[in-house]
């Protein structure tokens, strides 16, 4: 590694690049013509009217309007880097994915980190999910696997995830966070639970981006040659250790630093001081998934590590920072419905919400032909989709209609026998699974998985916020967390009763 001590780099960024490049020569429009003189408008006379003639100054102004694109309603505010994916771990007896096809495969990938809620302005180091998602650029096209850091979510059931979301934004009329939204949705459907306990955990605030695991959540499938199917999760390990961020010191980051962990994994990288994380695997048989205890496609739940050990599959690092933050991470998106033939979907509502929604949001954002730009690139693009806003690469004159007779891309019937198909029954119909086993999870995490002065913390952090909401909000929340464990409840309720900052109705 390169010497850290006092060694900056975000701060030096300017003057290393100078040191680097050197002068880099004449001014010029968008179109590569030179200007004589960029500190003037075109106007008649020293003291005249600005003249609609002056090209460059409209084109300076007319692009300055349309700088920035539409924040992401959710991750806004994100961090990344790009690296290399190495399989560690023969399994190809579950999957044809050619990222697994060897032993010692290299795949090139990048990662976003974010948080959730906040603007694109926000602090790093607030209390929030982190986003962690994964590119994987192989020969077979883009794999997403885009997932956060902690293994499950707050609801099962994609409809109600723009209405989780806005209890957490601004209120539309005062514009600052609603604690009262926030806790009267997470008390209504108490599938949040153990995602909530988790975020006021230590863990709810990581000491930046590369001090926690990753996970893709959702229950995926894999297919073998033989077309056989294996449900699966994804786990990534940080091997920089797992840190977190006590309240205070959060706090006092927020207003001196809020761009901590943007600022962390910058340097560390320039540094050359890679961070890396293992991939890992669980996974069950379809056989197993029919008998077992739980629902294994419900993403409010963990598969028990007991009974679905972890299988270390591989591994990567994180080598190069972006050379230009918004085409680079801005632009960037990802699809979770961006498989490779051996890796698809399962029956999880939530992923299949997800598969439509990412992409319908890309097309908002970044316009029709956000796969073509070069961060969202596949390597071999052939299809019948042409023209549109922005478009990069036309595909030429090869046809743009199917069947043809000029040569153009035919369906690659191999593929369909390694993507995973699902068999269902039943009738048509909106099934509430808001009253499905919410609590014995939850009870394990607080029981079992955390001792006793993190347990006061998930309390204390609780009543950070919570004091904030109404009674009838408290009381109802308070009874949520006495069915995980009703100590918890009691800490709940004494920690109110100690603040007295309760709003009443």
């Amino acid at each position: 590694s390169k010497p850290q001590d006092d060694c900056d780099y975000t701060r030096d960024q300017l003057p290393n690049y100078y040191t680097a490049n050197g002068d880099l020569g004449h001014i010029t429009t968008n179109t590569g013509n030179p200007i004589y003189a960029n500190n003037a408008s075109l106007t008649v006379g020293r003291t005249g009217p600005v003249v609609l003639e002056d090209r460059h100054l409209l084109e300076t102004l007319s692009h300055f309007s349309r700088e920035r694109i539409p924040e992401r309603v959710v991750h806004a505010k994100g961090s990344s880097a790009a690296g290399v994916f190495r399989c560690t771990a023969d399994i190809t007896h579950l999957t044809t994915a050619t990222v697994f096809s060897q032993i010692g495969k290299t795949t090139p990938i990048r990662v976003r980190f974010s948080t959730v809620a906040g603007n694109l302005g926000s602090a790093d180091t607030v209390r929030d999910p982190r986003g962690f998602a994964v590119k994987f650029y192989t020969e077979d096209g883009i794999w997403d696997l885009v997932g956060n850091n902690t293994p499950i979510f707050f609801i099962r059931d994609p409809v109600l995830f723009p209405l989780f979301i806005h209890s957490q934004k601004r209120n539309p009329v005062t514009n600052v966070q609603d604690m009262n939204a926030f806790w009267d949705f997470i008390s209504l459907r108490p599938e949040t639970t153990h995602q909530v306990l988790i975020l006021m955990s230590d863990r709810g605030i990581p000491d930046g981006h590369r001090h926690m695991h990753g996970y893709g959540s959702h229950t995926f499938a894999l297919m073998n040659s033989n077309e056989e199917k294996t449900y699966c999760k994804f786990h990534f390990k940080t091997q920089q250790g797992i840190k977190n961020l006590p309240v205070k010191e959060a706090e006092r980051l927020a207003g001196s630093s809020p761009d901590y962990a943007q600022k962390d994994l910058y340097n560390a990288i320039e540094g050359e001081n890679f961070p890396k994380w293992k991939l890992y695997i669980q996974t069950m048989t379809e056989a197993q998934s029919q008998s077992c205890s739980f629902d294994p496609f419900d993403v409010t739940k963990v598969w028990p590590q007991g009974d679905y050990p972890l299988q270390s599959v591989g591994e990567f690092v994180l080598n190069k920072n972006p050379e230009n933050y918004f085409s680079e991470v801005e632009q960037l998106s990802f699809s979770p419905g961006a498989f490779i033939p051996g890796i698809g979907p399962s029956q999880d509502r939530m992923l299949l919400g997800r598969i439509f929604s990412y992409p319908d949001a890309h097309l908002y954002r970044l316009g029709s032909n956000f796969t073509q730009l070069p961060v969202n690139a596949a390597y071999h693009v052939k299809n019948f989709q042409r023209d549109g806003v922005d478009t990069i690469d036309n595909q030429g004159g090869a046809p743009n209609y199917h069947p043809n007779s000029f040569g153009g891309p035919k369906n690659k019937h191999s593929a369909k026998k390694t993507y995973p198909t699902i068999r269902v029954s039943g009738n048509l119909g909106r099934y509430d699974l808001r009253d499905a086993d919410n609590f014995s999870q939850a009870r394990v995490f607080y029981r079992s998985t955390i001792e006793e002065p993190e347990r006061q913390r998930i309390a204390d952090n609780i009543v950070g916020g919570l004091k904030f909401a109404i009674k009838p909000i408290q009381a109802r929340t308070i009874d949520m967390f006495s069915q995980v464990d009703e100590d918890l409840g009691r800490k709940i309720s004494k920690g109110l009763r100690g603040e007295n900052l309760s709003v009443t109705l």
